[in-house]
C-alpha cells in the first residue's frame, strides 16, 4: 500500500504543476488587466483545478494511512484529503467562484468621486489622502466614501458566500470555515495561545494608544477626542487604522531629535520602485540567501501600470509553480513604507525559491504566520539607524536616548498598533462562521470588536445598511488574517535569534543581519522545510524553542515601554476606554459613554 500510495503522489505531483501554473497565470492575467474576457479566463481555470482537486483528494481518502510508517507520506496525504471549496457540489461550486470574484471585483474596482472633480482609487490616492491629511472632515470625506462605495455593495453578498463556504468545510469534515482555517496550525489549543500571546502584548499596545491619544487631542481638540475613549478610526493615517507610522509627525516624542524616515533621501536620490527592489535582493544575498530569477524581473508588476489597465493594487507575492517563475504584483511608491513592504514580500519571494523542489502539496510554510514573517525579520534589520546610514538614507547616525526613543516609536507605530487590528480580523470571521454573529448584526459586531481590542470608533453613525469589515480587502478576497498576527509575534523571535547568530550583542532594536551568512543559513534551513514538518519543529531550528512567545517582541520595545509608562502616568492618563460601549439605537450604531448620550462623534 505505501509503494501505491508514492506512486499517487508521484502522479500528483507531475500532474498539478502545469494545472496550477495555468490557474496561476489565469488569476494574475485578471488581476493586472481587469476585463470580462480575463474574468472568464480566471473563472473557467477555476473550476478546471477544483475538478482536479476533487480528483485527487477523492483517491488521498481511500488510502488508510494508519499503519504508513512515514510521518512524510501520511502528511502529505492528509494535506491532500482536504479539499476546500472543490468538495461543492458543480452548481454550488459556480456560484461560490462567482461570489468570490465579485466580491474582489467590487473592491478592486471601487473608487471614490469627488463633489466637483474626477473618481479616484484607493492606491495611490485615497491612501494618500489618508495618510498626509490633517484635515479632519476631508479623512472622513475619504474614510467614508471607502466604505459607502465597499461595504454597502458587499454586504448582500457576504451571507451567502459564508453558507458556502461552510457547505465547503463541513464536506471536509470540519465543523464551520473558521475551524478549516484553524486546522492548518496544527493545534488544539490554538485559540487560547493566541488570547494568551495577546495579553501578554496588551500593556504595550494599551501604553502607545493613550500617548497617541494625546497627541490627537492636542491636535484635533476636545471637540473631537475624549481623553478618556476611544479614537476616531480615520484619524491614524490609515485608512484601516491597522499602521499609525503615517502620524509620526504628530506623536514624535522628540521632534527636534534624529527621526528614521528614509522617505525624503529615497526621493532626493531619485529611487525607483525596481531600485528599493534590487536593494532587497541585494540584502538577501548578502545572507547567503537566494537572488531572484531573471523571470521575477520580466513578468513582475512592481508599480501600477500608466497604460490606462484597471489592475489590483494589493500587494501579493506570487509562486507559479513550475519552480522559475514568481512575481511580485505592487503599486509600490517610493518612501519608507513601501520599502518595507517591498522586502515583506522579497521574503515570500526567497521562501518560495527555497522549497521549489519539494512535492506540490508541501511548497508552503511551515505556517502560514512563517511565510509572513521571514521578510519581516529582514525589514527589522533594514529599519535600524545602522542598515539606513550604511545605505546612504540617513545622513547622521547619531545614538542618543531621545532618538532612540524616536526610532522605536515609528516602529511601534506599525507593529504595536497592528498587534489588535490582525488579532480581531479573523475572531471577527471565526465568530460568523461558527453562528456567534449572525448576518442581522455583522457591522454592530464588527465595531464591538474595533472598540474592544483596538479602542478605535466609527467617527460617525454606522448602521446595519454598512459593512465596514468588506472595506478591508482580505474580507471580500477571502484571506484569512490570524497569520498576521502570530506573524508580528514570531517575527521578533525570529529576529532575537539571527542576531545572536550573527554574533550581535546589543540590544535588540539596534540588531543589523546584513552580510551575516550565519543568520541567512538559520532562515534558509527553515524555508527549505516548506510544510514538511509540523511548524513547532521548524520553530526549534530557528529559535531553540517549539512554542510562540512575545517575550522577544517585549524585550525590543522594552525601552519604549519604560518610557511611555513614565509619560502616561506624567500626564495622568487613563489607560483603555473603560465607560465606553457599543450600542445600535434607531438604527444607527454609536459608540457611547454609559450614559447613552456622549457619542464618540462628537
Amino acid at each position: 500500500v505505501t509503494s501505491e500510495a508514492n506512486k499517487f503522489l508521484d502522479e500528483y505531483n507531475n500532474t498539478t504543476q502545469s494545472v496550477w501554473n495555468a490557474y496561476t497565470e489565469a488569476v494574475w492575467n485578471y488581476t493586472t488587466n481587469i476585463t470580462e474576457y480575463n474574468r472568464q479566463q480566471m473563472l473557467k481555470k477555476s473550476f478546471l483545478t477544483a475538478q482536479h482537486t476533487l480528483y485527487y483528494g477523492t483517491k488521498a481518502r481511500h488510502f488508510n494511512t494508519t499503519n504508513f510508517t512515514s510521518p512524510l507520506l501520511k502528511r502529505m496525504l492528509w494535506k491532500l484529503k482536504e479539499m476546500e471549496r472543490a468538495s461543492l457540489p458543480e452548481n454550488d461550486l459556480k456560484e461560490y467562484n462567482e461570489l468570490l470574484t465579485n466580491m474582489e471585483t467590487i473592491y478592486n474596482a471601487a473608487d471614490v468621486c469627488l463633489e466637483k472633480g474626477p473618481c479616484i482609487p484607493l492606491e495611490p490616492d485615497l491612501s494618500e489622502v489618508m495618510a498626509s491629511s490633517r484635515d479632519y472632515d476631508e479623512l472622513l470625506w475619504a474614510w467614508q466614501g471607502w466604505r459607502d462605495t465597499v461595504g454597502q455593495q458587499l454586504r448582500p453578498i457576504y451571507s451567502r458566500y459564508v453558507e458556502l463556504s461552510n457547505k465547503a468545510a463541513k464536506l471536509n469534515g470540519h465543523t464551520d470555515t473558521g475551524d478549516s482555517w484553524r486546522v492548518v496550525y496544527e493545534s488544539p489549543t490554538l485559540e487560547k495561545d493566541l488570547e494568551q500571546l495577546y495579553h501578554e502584548m496588551k500593556p504595550l499596545y494599551l501604553n502607545l494608544h493613550a500617548y497617541v491619544r494625546r497627541a490627537l487631542y492636542h491636535y484635533y481638540g476636545s471637540q473631537h477626542i475624549s481623553l478618556r475613549g476611544p479614537i476616531p478610526a480615520h484619524l491614524l493615517g490609515n485608512m484601516w487604522a491597522q499602521s499609525w507610522t503615517n502620524i509620526i509627525d504628530l506623536v514624535i516624542p522628540f521632534p527636534s531629535s534624529t527621526q528614521m524616515d528614509a522617505t525624503m533621501a529615497m526621493k532626493s536620490q531619485r529611487w525607483t520602485p525596481i531600485k528599493m527592489f534590487e536593494e532587497a535582493d541585494k540584502f538577501f544575498q548578502s545572507l547567503g540567501l537566494l537572488p531572484v530569477l531573471p523571470e521575477f524581473w520580466v513578468k513582475s508588476m512592481l508599480e501600477k501600470p500608466l497604460d490606462g489597465r484597471e489592475v489590483s493594487c494589493q500587494t501579493s507575492s506570487w509562486d507559479f509553480y513550475n519552480g522559475k517563475d514568481f512575481r511580485v504584483k505592487q503599486c509600490t511608491e517610493v518612501n519608507m513604507e513601501d520599502l518595507l513592504s517591498v522586502f515583506h514580500e522579497m521574503g515570500h519571494i526567497q521562501y518560495f525559491m527555497q522549497y521549489k523542489d519539494l512535492p506540490v502539496v508541501l511548497r508552503e510554510g511551515a505556517n502560514p504566520g512563517f511565510h509572513e514573517a521571514m521578510g519581516d525579520v529582514v525589514a527589522l534589520s533594514v529599519s535600524t539607524p545602522s542598515y539606513l546610514h550604511n545605505s546612504e538614507l540617513l545622513i547622521t547616525q547619531i545614538e542618543d536616548y531621545e532618538s532612540e526613543i524616536n526610532f522605536l516609536m515609528s516602529i511601534a507605530l506599525e507593529k504595536v498598533a497592528f498587534i489588535p487590528f490582525s488579532y480581531l480580523m479573523d475572531q471577527f470571521r471565526w465568530k460568523i462562521f461558527d453562528g456567534r454573529i449572525s448576518k442581522e448584526d455583522y457591522n454592530q459586531e464588527w465595531w464591538n470588536l474595533r472598540l474592544k481590542y483596538q479602542g478605535i470608533c466609527p467617527p460617525l453613525p454606522r448602521s446595519e445598511e454598512d459593512f465596514d469589515a468588506g472595506s478591508k480587502f482580505h474580507i471580500p478576497g477571502n484571506v484569512p488574517y490570524i497569520r498576521y498576527f502570530i506573524s508580528s509575534v514570531i517575527q521578533f523571535q525570529f529576529h532575537e535569534a539571527v542576531c545572536k547568530a550573527s554574533g550581535f550583542t546589543g540590544p535588540l532594536h539596534k540588531c543589523n543581519i546584513y552580510n551575516s551568512q550565519e543568520a541567512g543559513k538559520l532562515l534558509g534551513d527553515v524555508m527549505k522545510l516548506g510544510f514538511s514538518k509540523p511548524w513547532p519543529e521548524a520553530m526549534k531550528m530557528i529559535t531553540g524553542q517549539y512554542n510562540m512567545s512575545a517575550k522577544s517582541l517585549m524585550k525590543y520595545f522594552k525601552p519604549l515601554l519604560d518610557w511611555l509608562v513614565a509619560e502616561n502616568i506624567r500626564q495622568e492618563e487613563i489607560l483603555g476606554w473603560p465607560e465606553f460601549g457599543c450600542l445600535i439605537s434607531d438604527g444607527t450604531i454609536a459608540t457611547v459613554v454609559a450614559t447613552v448620550t456622549n457619542y464618540c462623534y462628537y
